[in-house]
């Protein structure tokens, strides 16, 4: 009997990795204050939104609120937010994303998975800024003297790749 040689060939260091989406929001904390408002004010603020992984991804945006005092400041309190341009975010000149409304339900895009109407989009390590408004209306009456409510702006994000 004849015995056939056994040959191998080793193709070594096939490597695979994921990718990675994270958005993040720069100032982190407070990105619209205003504090002893009176009718007629108003406030203009820009936050940075970063996607600090390395695919590109799309976010949505949701606002809830609170009222601890019970006089509904809230639902008093005009939003508008606009994708900042060239120029200051005090030049209102940027596409809305929403408004102007109720800051009680501010919001553009949707989380639902895919692809939705108003859905931002980022690169992998790009950024954008927003121009976020809020207005306390000149016919706010009395009864809102005084009271204090505050707002959390919810982002989710998602990957876009094979995301339709």
């Amino acid at each position: 009997t004849c015995a056939l040689p056994i040959y191998s060939e080793v193709n070594a260091a096939n490597v695979f990795s994921s990718g990675t989406i994270q958005l993040d929001d720069s100032p982190g904390t407070a990105a619209v204050t205003l504090t002893n408002m009176a009718p007629g004010d108003s406030v203009i603020s820009p936050l940075i939104m970063t996607n600090n992984g390395s695919l590109p991804l799309r976010y949505a945006m949701t606002t809830s609120t609170t009222n601890v005092d019970g006089k509904a400041l809230a639902g008093q309190l005009e939003l508008t937010i606009r994708a900042k341009t060239a120029s200051l975010c005090t030049a209102e000149d940027g596409a809305i994303l929403y408004g102007p409304g109720n800051l009680a339900s501010g919001a553009f895009g949707s989380n639902a998975q895919g692809a939705q109407a108003g859905d931002r989009t980022l690169a992998a390590a790009a950024n954008e800024t927003l121009c976020f408004k809020v207005e306390l209306p000149i016919a706010t009456g009395n009864a809102f003297q005084g009271a204090t409510t505050t707002a959390t702006f919810t982002f989710d994000a998602e990957q876009t790749a094979n995301n339709p």
